[in-house]
């Protein structure tokens, strides 16, 4: 695309870098494919070609309505279109350029803007969260059945044993899941252990940042993420091996902080440095000897859903199923395993109608084969799958402890 763009934003450096990615798009049309908003709204505004158009008219000084920020607000960022895109167009990087642009030069009604405040102060809180879980728990018989299946049940778990090995990893303990389904952190420690490697937390780490930045909070993500690499650094130093993650909802962005504090004269060496050593726990474990971990592999029939964070965000599709295969798991087949069950971070809570029929949509696809059980990878959509399904929903890690602990 050619771009003229206008004199307010000519020195902008995050407005030249978006120029450069929306002058990467031929106009083709295959991200429409699969980009889920497009496939149920049908509307060329709810699809990534649309929506760069929009960009580049906003950048070109062009008028910009709430009606553009409707269709932008739809978008999930579930970068399916990027896996798609034969012209690479980093499409997730522009829109958080420009909802950053947008929530600064045009504030939103006020009542909107307090509910994405509320948001941004709640889910990377772990004192607010867990309060609010717990009352929601305690509220949780007397709730509608539609909101009962969105509060998670209490999960008892056994907390995983620290034991010393010569190979140490750091833990991101990721806000959601240490509160709602602390058994994945457990079972995660557990299996590593059994592979000869230590999983330690650093205390004074805390959200990893994606829900303020892609809210367009950008400053406060941007604190959040110096804050983690802080928190960090020890354990860099003393030689950890990566920084693991067990909710693939935040290594994307832990991935990102070099590119996103490359400016910073104080950080940008050590956030390069965060970023190489960031895997997702699916790495880890398939780089091991999963023969040393003695799989007795269950007889039930297990769905895999991968998150858009990993499949899309990371570019691992493969590395679960093949960990599932490799142990010996009778894998289900599923439909549309490109396409986002509607989760999307907070997407279900700012755009639930719309999140709602795309769960729907997932639901189906996973349990077309009449699984026993779902493996995912990302706690945000293990939530959402189970408040809209009757077949259990599992973080997969949990279920490769539970073949280890069972022989």
């Amino acid at each position: 695309m050619k771009t003229d763009i206008s004199e307010k934003y000519a020195s902008n450096p995050q407005v030249k870098e978006a120029e450069s990615i929306i002058r990467s798009c031929v106009h083709c049309g295959f991200c429409n494919a699969t980009c889920p908003t497009y496939q149920e709204l049908h509307d060329e505004r709810d699809g990534p070609r649309g929506r760069i158009y929009m960009i580049k008219k906003m950048l070109e000084g062009g008028a910009v309505s709430e009606n553009t920020r409707v269709h932008l607000d739809r978008c999930l960022t579930c970068r399916s279109c990027e896996t798609t895109c034969p012209s690479g167009v980093k499409y997730g990087r522009l829109l958080d350029i420009t909802r950053g642009l947008l929530e600064r030069e045009m504030p939103r009604p006020k009542i909107a803007a307090f509910k994405r405040w509320l948001i941004r102060a709640i889910l990377p809180s772990p004192v607010l969260f867990s309060s609010l879980l717990i009352c929601g728990r305690v509220v949780r018989p007397l709730l509608p059945a539609a909101l009962k299946r969105k509060v998670p049940l209490r999960q008892p778990y056994s907390p995983a044993r620290i034991e010393t090995h010569k190979r140490t990893m750091l833990l991101l303990e990721s806000c959601g899941q240490s509160n709602t389904t602390p058994a994945t952190n457990a079972a995660a420690t557990r299996v590593l252990s059994a592979l000869g490697i230590s999983l330690v937390s650093a205390q004074k780490a805390g959200c990893c940042g994606a829900v303020d930045y892609h809210l367009g909070a950008h400053a406060k993500g941007l604190r959040r993420m110096r804050h983690n690499i802080d928190a960090w650094w020890p354990e860099v130093e003393n030689g950890c091996e990566a920084i693991v993650v067990t909710a693939s909802g935040c290594g994307p962005m832990v991935q990102d902080y070099g590119h996103l504090l490359q400016d910073d004269p104080f950080y940008a060496a050590k956030a390069t440095q965060v970023s190489a050593l960031a895997k997702d726990l699916s790495e880890v474990v398939l780089d091991e000897d999963l023969s040393a971990l003695n799989i007795k592999a269950p007889k039930e029939k297990i769905a895999l859903h991968i998150p858009c964070t990993l499949q899309h965000g990371m570019g691992l599709p493969d590395t679960v199923k093949t960990i599932f295969q490799q142990a010996g798991f009778i894998l289900a087949k599923t439909k549309e395993s490109h396409l986002c069950c509607g989760s999307a971070g907070t997407y279900s809570l700012l755009e639930p109608a719309l999140s709602k029929r795309l769960l729907v949509r997932k639901v189906g696809a996973l349990t077309a084969d009449n699984p026993d059980k779902i493996a995912t990878a990302n706690i945000g959509c293990q939530l959402h799958i189970q408040s809209g399904c009757q077949t259990p929903v599992h973080h997969w890690i949990d279920l490769l402890d539970q073949a280890i602990s069972d022989t």
